[in-house]
C-alpha cells in the first residue's frame, strides 16, 4: 500500500472478528498480539513488543506522534507574545471520496479474513501435533 497525497494514513479497524467494534481497549490489543504471536508460531503468551505494535497499528490505525515530553528546559515560559495573527488560516477541503472508502472497507474486510484464516489454520495445526 502506498501513500499519495490523496490519501490519509490507516484508520483503526470497525470490525473485529465479523463482529463491530468500537474503541480498542488494552486487552483487545493485547489478545490480537497474541493472536499475532500464535500465526507466527511462537507461544501467544510470550507475544513481542513488535507483536503488541502491529496489534495496535491494525487495530487502531495510525496514531500521530504524542505530545512531548516536558523538561526543564521546555517547561517555563520564556515570555508571551503580543502580536495577533495576521492570518486567520482557511479550512482545508474535506475529500469525500465514496468510491475509496468502499476499497478502503473491502481492503479492511479482506485482511481481516485473512488473519482469522492463519489463525484457524494455525489451531487446526496445533491440534494436529499435539
Amino acid at each position: 500500500m502506498s501513500m499519495n497525497e490523496n490519501s490519509h494514513p490507516p484508520a483503526g479497524k470497525i470490525s473485529l472478528h465479523g463482529d463491530g467494534l468500537g474503541a480498542a481497549s488494552p486487552e483487545i490489543v493485547e489478545k490480537r498480539a497474541r493472536e499475532i504471536a500464535l500465526i507466527a508460531e511462537r507461544d501467544p503468551d510470550d507475544f513481542t513488543d513488535a507483536d503488541w505494535d502491529q496489534a495496535r497499528r491494525e487495530l487502531l490505525g495510525a496514531q500521530g506522534p504524542g505530545a512531548p515530553e516536558e523538561t526543564e528546559a521546555n517547561a517555563e515560559v520564556v515570555e508571551e507574545w503580543n502580536m495577533v495573527a495576521s492570518s486567520t488560516g482557511h479550512r482545508a477541503p474535506r475529500i469525500e471520496d465514496e468510491e475509496n472508502l468502499g476499497e478502503q472497507l473491502v481492503a479492511d474486510g479482506l485482511e481481516e479474513a485473512a488473519h482469522d484464516q492463519m489463525l484457524e489454520a494455525r489451531k487446526e495445526e496445533l491440534e494436529q501435533e499435539g
